[in-house]
């Protein structure tokens, strides 16, 4: 039996350790912390991304933990609809969406692997192209070696070491998950140089993430985002409140539980996803801004495209047609996703009110179909 070793246990890893299992092959999943989890945020599934859950045999049981079809818009700061989604023709071309816990996600994935291949723990030190890898608890050989290990990817540095390192996109993130209420949908609110985003979730509560220019390093916490949004539409407001108080009191610091802060990153284009028995793949290999929402859906599409191509028994035949696959695809998205991260992060009133007319004045058909190179992949 051949032997897969993927480096980094998030949703990208887990998936490639599920598509390579269902294939026969037996599996080590190395993830350098002490635990298979996920921090609390939430995940949009695009069409795309539910298509390659399905083709790893847990699209059903994803959308039963999901909320689907959620009405998706984006408006101003002051609350009117810049672009309203037509979720009828959406649907119809595309297919459904859904959004779920990141953690909930993890533990399909985690439920759909043997227990022994799961080695949390594990931190890798270094990948080598014959498929050597060296860990916190020795070296371990495998014909193939699925790099996994995020935005600072050790088998990255280890095999291309020449290649240039994450690029700042100039803004942060900051993710949270605000207590139970009513909104309308999955709305993103566009400012001058910052927005925010909310959606329902399954079980009531709202995933909320803001994005906003600024420095390297810079950004503040929820107090930050309180004062920065206070003027902005309903429920924003609203939603940063309650954060608060949930996290008020004695010992509590919201800060370091409730808010996730990072700034924001992408990979500038590699040359190549494989190297001798290794192959990069989700943010290892093109890491993303989140302007699209396919950080999460191209790294499952990675993952199902390597599953079947891995499937031959020639494992430098089958990574070369993965490259061939998920290079220029992927690397397309991240342009892509930078151009939109540009456009929504405008920082002129002039070219903001530009900006937002334009989205008003733009049919919902027509940017429906100009979801399409993103959304229409099929397994």
């Amino acid at each position: 039996m051949r032997k897969a070793i993927v480096v980094g246990g998030g949703v990208g890893g887990l998936a490639a350790a599920v598509a390579l299992h269902r294939q026969g092959w037996r599996i080590e999943v190395l993830e350098r912390a002490p635990a298979f989890t996920e921090v609390g945020a939430g995940l949009a599934l695009q069409p795309n991304a539910l298509r390659a859950l399905d083709a790893l045999g847990l699209g059903a049981a994803v959308r039963e933990r999901a909320l689907t079809d959620p009405p998706l818009g984006i408006r101003d700061q002051t609350g009117r609809w810049l672009i309203r989604n037509d979720l009828a023709g959406l649907r119809r071309r595309y297919g459904q969406w859904a959004l779920i816990h990141r953690a909930d996600l993890l533990d399909l994935l985690l439920a759909a692997l043997p227990a022994e291949a799961l080695r949390p723990g594990v931190e890798v030190r270094q990948v080598g192209a014959d498929g050597t890898v060296v860990h916190t608890q020795g070296t371990a050989t495998a014909d193939l070696v699925v790099a996994a290990d995020g935005l600072h990817s050790v088998t990255r540095r280890s095999l291309w070491p020449q290649a240039p390192g994450p690029r700042y996109a100039g803004y942060v993130t900051w993710r949270f998950i605000a207590p139970p209420r009513p909104v309308e949908g999955s709305v993103e609110s566009w400012g001058r140089g910052e927005r925010f985003g909310y959606a329902p979730l399954p079980d009531g509560r709202v995933y909320c993430y803001v994005m906003a220019n600024a420095p390297r390093g810079a950004g503040g916490g929820l107090a930050e985002l309180r004062r920065r949004f206070a003027g902005w539409h309903n429920p924003i407001p609203a939603l940063l409140d309650a954060v608060a108080a949930e996290h008020a009191g004695p010992g509590q610091h919201p800060d370091e539980h409730a808010v996730l802060r990072h700034d924001t990153h992408e990979l500038p284009d590699l040359d190549s996803y494989v190297s001798g028995r290794v192959a990069l793949l989700g943010d290892a290999a093109h890491a993303m801004t989140p302007n699209l929402g396919q950080g999460a859906g191209q790294a499952l599409e990675d993952a199902v495209v390597l599953g079947k191509a891995v499937a031959s028994a020639d494992v430098t035949a089958a990574l070369a047609a993965y490259d061939r696959s998920r290079r220029p695809r992927t690397q397309r998205v991240v342009r892509r996703s930078h151009q939109l991260g540009v456009l929504a992060h405008q920082e002129s009133a002039v070219l903001g009110t530009a900006r937002n007319t334009a989205l008003r004045m733009t049919p919902p058909s027509v940017y429906t179909r100009s979801l399409g190179s993103v959304l229409s992949w099929t397994a």
